[in-house]
């Protein structure tokens, strides 16, 4: 059976959609299309200095 008063003090509540917002954009991720265009800038790098 649930214990209401002991989930009541465990209760902690979400983050609004501000506190969420900011979370996220203060957070630096690399996605696949920057993973992609490093390896790519790369390889041409690699590319032309082969070719001198």
């Amino acid at each position: 059976m649930i214990n209401y008063e002991e989930e009541i003090k465990r209760f902690k509540p979400s983050l609004d959609v501000d506190q969420i917002e900011d979370a996220i954009v203060k957070v630096d991720l690399t996605d696949m299309n920057d993973i992609m265009t490093k390896l790519i800038e790369d390889a041409i790098k690699q590319k032309k200095d082969a070719q001198k």
